[in-house]
């Protein structure tokens, strides 16, 4: 492992006036001499706007910024390292995709490491580290699916909607982890206890989450490291509201109930090429399938939906600056909240595919071209057809193609 820091001599108010004020990222906001920034802008108020524009000083190329990540992490004292990632969006909103500090080698060993605040979920195969960037292909399935039913139960009662559905194992979480790994990092483990709200600081869950993972990474011969890994992520959500004088209290959720995701994962090379894969098997309580309040009577015949789904995703390297990516994934219903409805009702395949290319690549900056095809098709999720005699609807396709530039500096 190679770890780089620096120390800039100058007070902490300078420093991150040069970083953020828009008359200095015009300064060192270039990619080499021969680029320039003309235009910045940088309101760091909440709804404030980011834009800054690159562009070559021949004036043959440039791009426009319309959202972008300012990442700073470091040192802070001897086994002592924050992350502070501040991002913002094309409309220019601002928020924390993750913030925390982490106290490692407690007690003088690697087994040993408490992080506190918003962070990535340690799993070996992460959301935020794919290489799909378009709105279908951008997230793993498995990793955010809600049954069919339990979407559309919420959908139709206003109150429960007000509660977090999510159960982001992708998604950065407030929380503390403990976390260790063996001296040359082949055995790995992390336990977490989480906020229910995905990761925002706000109510109204007022139920916590738990995080469990563990990989092992074993040699095989002239194909390196290959490792596979189990997690689990399981809580319980809130059904409804305290009142007060018949008004809901939206901060106070109440009637909680449980579900759990469990999974295997595994990464594979194969010289040029390497696998990514996953299987996830999903449990919901029978009140948070069908939208039920706790205090209130279940619909006849319901019962707690369960499915299983998985992916495959695919790198092939031809060289480092040209890279092909395509994943696979289904999600399949095992178990549908009523016995009458379609077996594959929710149901969802997912195909992607593209190639990321790096025209340059410098120890300041780097520039990538990345173009992606995506499809997903859900099964009998749309509205049914005014001339069809069946409650469910046809299939739900989406498509979408990607073309941009990622450049980091």
């Amino acid at each position: 492992m190679i770890t780089i820091e620096g120390l800039i001599n100058a007070p902490v108010e300078k420093v991150w006036e040069f970083w953020t004020g828009p008359k200095h990222i015009t300064q060192w906001n270039n990619a080499s001499d021969d680029w320039h920034t003309p235009v910045a802008e940088n309101d760091l108020r909440v709804g404030g706007k980011f834009l800054s524009r690159m562009e070559a000083k021949d004036g043959s190329f440039g791009f426009d910024f319309g959202g972008v990540d300012i990442w700073a992490a470091g040192t802070l004292y001897k086994d002592i390292s924050f992350s502070l990632l501040p991002s913002s969006d094309s409309s220019g909103s601002f928020h924390f995709e993750n913030v925390f500090v982490r106290f490692d080698n407690l007690f003088r060993t690697r087994w040993l490491n408490l992080k506190v605040g918003k962070f990535e979920l340690d799993n070996l195969v992460s959301e935020k580290r794919m290489l799909f960037l378009s709105s279908n292909g951008g997230f793993y399935q498995v990793y955010h699916y809600t049954p069919f039913r339990e979407a559309q139960f919420r959908a139709s009662n206003p109150p429960i909607v007000q509660f977090s559905p999510a159960f982001g194992i992708g998604d950065n979480q407030l929380g503390v982890e403990l976390s260790g790994h063996s001296e040359n990092s082949y055995t790995r483990y992390s336990v977490a206890l989480l906020s229910s709200n995905e990761g925002s600081p706000g109510l109204p869950n007022r139920t916590y989450d738990g995080w469990a993972s563990f990989n092992q990474g074993f040699s095989v011969g002239k194909l390196g490291v290959q490792r596979v890994g189990a997690f689990a992520f399981f809580g319980q959500r809130p059904t409804f509201f305290n009142t007060s004088l018949g008004s809901p209290v939206l901060s106070e959720g109440l009637g909680n109930k449980s579900f759990y995701r469990a999974g295997l994962t595994g990464l594979f090379y194969i010289k040029k090429l390497d696998f990514s894969t996953v299987f996830v098997h999903g449990w919901d309580n029978i009140f948070l399938g069908t939208g039920t309040a706790a205090n209130a009577p279940l619909p006849v015949g319901a019962r707690g939906p369960t499915w299983n789904g998985g992916f495959v995703e695919t790198h092939f390297t031809y060289s480092p600056q040209l890279v092909f990516v395509q994943r696979n994934e289904i999600v399949r219903m095992s178990r549908q909240v009523f016995s009458v409805d379609p077996h594959d009702l929710g149901d969802v395949d997912a195909f992607s595919f593209g190639l990321r290319y790096y025209p340059f690549m410098f120890s300041r900056a780097g520039l990538a071209f990345h173009t992606e095809y995506s499809l997903v098709r859900s099964y009998k999720s749309a509205s049914p057809l005014p001339t069809s005699a069946s409650p469910f609807g046809p299939d739900v396709r989406a498509s979408s193609v990607f073309v941009g530039l990622d450049f980091a500096f």
